[in-house]
């Protein structure tokens, strides 16, 4: 069995009713996402704080530090312990981080919502990135993945202001789906999962509603994964981090629509696809 590091299991309740009035004075109940901080503790120092819906906040944490580049292999980290009552996470690491207060002195923030930021230098590593050249994604299966996040219950059809990442296999099975106060906290909880579960991004898909920003490409980059989809846009920086390290970039994917950006070469356009009926 491979290792796992000692997690608590601190889901929080991830909607609240509010009372609201309508434009006429009419009174009624809505419920609204319940966003909070989670301050990450590491080896008792304070790193840093997320805003976060809490639904996954130990994976949260996970993928947060292997995509910041702070932890590299998950046999390095003891525990995740998660505290409302406190609004923290403590993790306990094996050896400490090499030169943590300088790594994370220099802080970028990045553009979005959902406070997200990298330590370091935003392009260092990535020209050792190297993605799987012969994956490839048929244009139904496309659709098909498009078709699932629309009819996936969410929190974001409940009571909106929220962000969704899922990760599919290369078939269209949806293998993991994640909403969040941003698109960062989304994407980094199912990098945490994906390294609890010991799984490799080769032959997968990542999709996310948020823009296609450099931070959102790297991250996808650092999980393997070879396809990034959106059904929004994607930003010059974005665009030119996905053609530097040879990631293929969906945008705009909405019904039968989509925009292709990058890496070209792993669709694989079926004629007549865009023409038929939607699924059921």
């Amino acid at each position: 069995m491979s290792y796992r590091p000692q997690l608590s299991s601190a889901s929080a309740v991830l909607t609240r009713e509010v009372e609201v009035l309508d434009e006429r004075g009419r009174a009624s109940v809505i419920a609204i996402p319940a966003e909070r901080p989670l301050t990450v503790y590491v080896d008792k120092r304070e790193l840093v704080t997320l805003m976060t819906l809490g639904g996954a906040p130990e994976a949260l944490t996970l993928g947060y530090l292997r995509n910041q580049r702070l932890v590299t292999a998950l046999e390095d980290i003891v525990s995740v312990q998660v505290d409302w009552d406190v609004d923290a996470v403590a993790v306990t690491t094996r050896n400490g981080i090499a030169s943590l207060a300088e790594r994370t002195s220099k802080q970028v923030v990045t553009t979005g919502c959902g406070q997200g930021s990298v330590f370091g230098g935003l392009m260092d590593d990535v020209d050792r990135i190297a993605l799987p050249p012969n994956a490839r994604l048929a244009q139904s299966t496309l659709y098909r993945i498009v078709d699932a996040v629309r009819i996936q219950q969410s929190i974001y059809k409940q009571a909106g202001s929220v962000h969704g990442c899922a990760l599919f296999s290369a078939s269209g099975e949806m293998l993991s789906f994640v909403e969040d106060v941003g698109r960062h906290n989304a994407v980094d909880a199912i990098a945490g999962q994906m390294w609890l579960d010991g799984t490799e991004g080769a032959d997968k898909v990542f999709y996310t509603t948020g823009r296609l920003t450099s931070e959102m490409v790297i991250k996808g980059a650092q999980m393997g994964i070879p396809f990034l989809l959106s059904r929004s846009g994607t930003t010059q920086m974005g665009h030119m981090v996905a053609e530097r390290i040879g990631m293929t970039l969906l945008a705009r994917c909405t019904g039968k629509h989509f925009l292709l950006l990058t890496g070209q070469e792993r669709l694989v356009y079926e004629p007549g696809t865009a023409d038929v009926l939607r699924y059921a």
